[in-house]
């Protein structure tokens, strides 16, 4: 096992920006940094042994802090917050008062608004125990940034070990109640980039319902997916039954006892033989087959574009502070978040 910390420029504000590559004897290593908790590049064998990058990512700060990458927003690898996924019009009330969250995807609030997150420099710590390697993000979100209530402290820790999972563990405290949900917004390609997802295996035996959505945003009803495109509940090609020329961007409800580490998707690939199982506490999980994800043109070369990755976002559901029914975000003081998701890459 092993952990290296270096750096890795400085944003366009000055702030120092680190990179850490997490390792361990299994020729699995990730590599993260400290601006918006961005996870670039997760290196895994396939069947023959061959290591390769198995997710969409850059390896220059320039690239994620640059105008395109934010106006194009993938979000890749990033650390998402306060609120991932959308809240409708940004508007939400907790205790009778009505709060007002940035307006920042159409008329909707989207992963934490225009600076969420994804686009903070975190203080960051590292350590080694118990044959594990981890990085602790550490951040406060102060009062009524991007329209949310209270302080926020949050703790972030992504751990490697030998036995190949890396875990991710979101922690957080306010001293005003306060709307939370964490997820990250990893892009996988376990082809390495040889071909798009489309011929990807995804299996999600909990999912057996979704939250029925419009415009993606929830229309408050849950609903069963057996008979339709969205029913994983057996594994099947991701692009054997598209609901919709562009693909998948829905979430996925797992049944299972409220914070218990559960199975939530399995993605396979079967000409490398690389699967990466993926277990959360969270009661969602927001499947996107990355129809929108922009090309970009790096010294020269042209990557991604549509189909190029899908991510596995587990989380509470979207829009949850406007529907009762659904699991509640809501965190008030005295009280700790804590969810954990886990990938087991094999």
């Amino acid at each position: 096992m092993k952990i290296t910390r270096k750096p890795f420029g400085e944003t366009k504000d000055g702030k120092k920006v680190e990179l850490f590559t997490l390792s361990n004897d299994n020729q699995v290593s990730i590599t993260l940094m400290n601006y918006g908790g961005t996870i670039t590049s997760v290196n895994m064998p396939d069947k023959n042994g061959k290591v390769e990058n198995v997710i969409c990512g850059f390896d220059k700060l320039d690239v994620y802090t640059s105008d395109k990458f934010k106006a194009d927003c993938p979000y890749f690898g990033a650390l998402i917050g306060r609120y991932g996924n959308r809240i409708a019009k940004g508007l939400y009330k907790i205790d009778g008062k009505e709060y007002h969250g940035a307006i920042n995807n159409g008329e909707n609030h989207l992963h934490g608004g225009i600076k969420g997150f994804d686009k903070k420099v975190w203080k960051a710590e590292t350590f080694e125990k118990d044959g594990k390697v981890a990085v602790s993000l550490f951040y406060l979100s102060v009062d009524g940034e991007e329209g949310y209530p209270g302080n926020l402290n949050v703790n972030i820790r992504y751990c490697l070990d030998n036995e190949n999972k890396f875990t991710i563990k979101y922690e957080a405290k306010t001293d005003k109640t306060t709307v939370v949900n964490f997820t990250n917004h990893t892009y996988f390609n376990l082809s390495s980039g040889k071909k798009n997802i489309l011929d990807h295996d995804l299996e999600m035996p909990l999912a057996k319902k979704i939250t029925e959505s419009v415009d993606l945003i929830p229309t408050g009803k849950i609903i069963p997916v057996k008979g339709t495109a969205y029913d994983f509940t057996s594994k099947k090609k991701i692009g054997k039954d598209l609901p919709s020329p562009d693909g998948y961007d829905t979430n996925f409800v797992i049944e299972h006892p409220e914070g218990k580490l559960s199975l939530a998707s399995i993605l396979s690939e079967p000409e490398s033989g690389r699967c990466i199982k993926v277990y959360t506490t969270q009661p969602g999980i927001q499947i996107y087959s990355g129809y929108y994800i922009p090309e970009f043109t790096i010294d020269g070369i042209t990557k991604f574009g549509k189909y190029s990755g899908v991510a596995m976002e587990t989380q509470h559901f979207p829009d949850s502070p406007n529907h009762p029914n659904f699991p509640t975000t809501l965190l008030k003081p005295g009280e700790k978040y804590s969810q954990t998701t886990q990938w087991e890459l094999g």
